[in-house]
């Protein structure tokens, strides 16, 4: 009996989930690839490339109907998700087992009939997705409760996705990684259409897949002379490609979100820029063409609708650092060298507003004047530089060897944690979610969470703790004895009305756990605020 393309995309999870070698992976990729319903296969290259669809159904509502469904009271199936961690996992497991035989369809049937009902009515929606509880097994029931809840985590990256599809269709990787960017929608898409040769199907749009650095982890004269490397400011913003074709200008961020509108300053480039035309840059908060911190960033980009006085109070600034394409021809394969002459050539020439800048190469003769210098990238509102070989051509993906990402080393606070809450996944049975709070005077001022940074081994050490120390209750948090002191690393601060703290971090973790600290050595509200006058703004 031939299994159905829901069936296919539930084993291909689980086998994904269940391996931890890359070979694995791709095998398994390439036996989907070669046996799934066409349709289906556009849908995974979707899915598995982050373009989701739309929740139609909350959380909580998906809760109140498996309740009603199972029979069990809130409370209990409460404590099964806080120890799952997962919704859609819990769910599958709470459903009775089906023992009758029903017909699975295809996987692209399950998504684009919850599309069709995405505006429908709650019983309308709770119909189908009941429906569907009752007929499916335990493995296509996960995966069709993940397409309403959320992604997939598999550990699949989308160059080995475009590896995968390299060998099943007989294409170029590059090509592929190509064809599978920018903004298509798999409902209309066949997937002969998308991974086609002819260049002509593509969209106007699109972006190039975007080249990645390394972070270097040992001493730059290691790279040989200086002399053959760019060494560039390492933004705080956000990466993107500013793309002039047919007339018209689209932003991309590196995360293949499509934000022209989220720019309504770059549409003055449309008569500006010449056709043809694609830059790699940052995304970044500007005033008389100097970088603001990425916290007045965050203000515009949460916005669905930005008004007037957003665009004046937060200004941005497209500062370009490569150029991937010129009057309608691919370049990647030339030098950088040679691409940043000519893209310098276009910014002096094109006498362009603020709204689009050359980000200027830094010059340094020796190493020891370019560490100098990366010293000072707090100062820019840089995380650091970027070191890129001059000969290297762009590629596609994460690639060792041509270009690197040299960052300053985090700011750190010793902070007490106060909160804990269990993780999800591997982690969903473990206290590893944790809030952290400083010194004011008597009192601890909570200022940050964290869940990242230990190993598994200090994860059970510190999960024993909370079980034996826990104070009280709320939901699933655990308010804990305030006795366990880490390090926090942090990228950068800002001022924020939403924290009682009255600050807020960028990219919070735990540097390490501080056994040799007590609560009396931990560091002040005032310490916080000395680093938001000297970093933040």
């Amino acid at each position: 009996m031939n299994k159905s393309g829901l069936q296919l995309f539930a084993d291909l999870i689980r086998e994904l989930d269940s391996s931890t070698k890359t070979n694995d992976k791709l095998f398994a990729l390439g036996n989907y690839f070669a046996n799934a319903p066409m349709p289906d296969r556009v849908w995974v290259i979707a899915l598995f490339s982050g373009r989701r669809p739309r929740r139609i159904v909350g959380s909580t509502q998906l809760q109140i109907w498996c309740a009603a469904e199972t029979g069990l009271p809130d409370w209990l199936l409460a404590e099964c998700y806080h120890t799952v961690g997962d919704l859609a996992e819990t769910i599958a497991l709470l459903m009775p087992e089906n023992t009758h035989t029903h017909q699975t369809l295809d996987l692209s049937y399950y998504i684009e009939a919850l599309q069709k009902i995405e505006k429908e009515s709650e019983e309308t929606k709770r119909s189908f997705i009941v429906s569907q509880w009752h007929q499916l097994n335990k493995d296509a029931l996960f995966v069709f409760n993940k397409l309403i809840t959320g992604g997939f985590r598999i550990g699949i990256s989308q160059k080995m996705m475009v590896n995968a599809l390299a060998a099943s269709v007989q294409l170029d990787p590059s090509l592929i990684a190509l064809r599978i960017s920018g903004k298509w929608d798999p409902v209309t898409t066949s997937f002969e259409t998308l991974l086609s040769n002819d260049l002509q199907q593509q969209d106007f749009s699109k972006p190039y897949p975007f080249y990645l650095a390394h972070a270097l982890e040992e001493e730059p004269i290691n790279l040989g002379n200086i002399n053959e490397w760019q060494a560039e400011w390492k933004w705080d913003g956000i990466r993107g490609q500013l793309i002039k074709r047919n007339g018209e200008i689209y932003v991309w961020s590196r995360g293949e979100e499509l934000m022209t509108d989220k720019f309504p300053e770059y549409a003055s480039l449309k008569n500006l820029l010449p056709d043809g035309i694609v830059l790699d840059g940052e995304i970044i908060p500007t005033k008389n063409k100097q970088p603001l911190p990425f916290a007045l960033l965050q203000t515009r980009i949460s916005r669905k609708n930005i008004t007037k006085k957003q665009l004046e109070e937060v200004p941005i600034s497209f500062f370009a650092y490569d150029l991937l394409e010129w009057q309608h021809e691919d370049i990647r394969g030339w030098p950088l060298e040679k691409r940043a002459v000519l893209l310098e050539q276009i910014i002096a020439t094109a006498n362009l507003p603020e709204r689009l800048q050359l980000s200027t190469p830094i010059e340094a003769n020796t190493w020891e004047e370019l560490i100098a210098i990366r010293n000072d990238s707090r100062s820019m509102f840089a995380e650091g530089l970027m070191l890129k070989r001059k000969n290297s051509i762009y590629q596609v993906g994460r690639k060792t060897g041509d270009w690197w990402k040299w960052k300053i080393d985090p700011l750190t606070i010793d902070a007490v944690m106060i909160y804990a809450q269990k993780g999800h996944g591997r982690r969903s049975n473990l206290y590893t979610d944790y809030t952290f709070a400083v010194r004011d005077g008597d009192k601890l001022i909570s200022f940050t969470k964290a869940y990242s940074g230990l190993t598994d081994k200090e994860f059970i050490q510190v999960d024993d703790f909370v079980k034996k120390n826990a104070v009280e209750k709320f939901g699933p948090v655990r308010t804990v004895k305030p006795e366990l002191v880490f390090e926090i690393a942090f990228e950068g601060i800002a001022a924020s009305n939403r924290h009682k703290s009255g600050v807020a971090l960028r990219f919070p973790r735990i540097l390490r756990w501080r056994k040799d600290k007590t609560i009396t050595d931990i560091n002040t509200l005032e310490d916080l605020k000395k680093l938001l006058a000297l970093y933040g703004k």
